[in-house]
């Protein structure tokens, strides 16, 4: 279970994996893959950019924790789709070509490791027994087309994939008084005549 960073945790934990594999080869330095939006990739090679954030009503939780005197609301399962984007600066010649290889390289590393564990995990996630799977989400033109509004930048390749469920803490608390004294009252049965 997480705090209220769990989404920046998350995005933080698939940072730096792909940091971790894709730096030197083929990303120089690992500055050069960032979170950020496309509109706003500044001089990145590679940016993720969690794009949308949804329940997930199959690991929805409903039972209430005890903690204390006091019983928390269940935590909110969520899962985020982040969208993954190469830039090359390489000549128009062969720029399209190697912001595939980026993408297919990052596609092979997410294949490799679609569920992060203990000390692939950052923040939050990390503390607890959590664990960030990792699966592409198949979208179609249309769809992308949609995810791909910003302003003027013109669509390019992409891919999406889906990270959780992570589980967003509730800070809402029950009180609850346990049972201290309990009394039992016995009373004859009357005899019926």
């Amino acid at each position: 279970m997480g705090s209220y960073t769990v989404i920046a945790d998350a995005g933080a934990s698939l940072l730096r994996l792909l940091r971790e594999q894709m730096t030197p080869d083929p990303v120089l330095r690992p500055e050069l893959i960032g979170m950020a939006s496309p509109a706003d990739k500044g001089d990145l090679i590679l940016s993720l950019y969690i794009c949308s954030v949804r329940e997930n009503n199959e690991a929805r939780r409903s039972d209430m924790l005890l903690e204390g005197d006091v019983l928390r609301y269940p935590p909110r399962a969520i899962d985020l789709e982040c969208l993954i984007t190469a830039y090359s600066n390489a000549d128009i010649l062969t720029r399209t070509l190697d912001e595939h290889r980026l993408l297919g390289k990052v596609a092979q590393i997410l294949y490799d490791n679609s569920i992060l564990r203990g000390t692939s995990l950052e923040g939050t996630l990390a503390e607890s027994d959590s664990e960030l799977r990792i699966a592409p989400v198949n979208y179609g033109v249309e769809e992308m087309t949609r995810l791909w509004q910003f302003g003027d930048a013109p669509y390019k390749l992409s891919l999406v994939y889906r990270l959780g469920p992570v589980l967003l803490d509730s800070n809402r608390v029950k009180p609850v008084s346990r049972v201290v004294e309990r009394r039992i009252t016995m009373r004859e049965k009357e005899r019926g005549g």
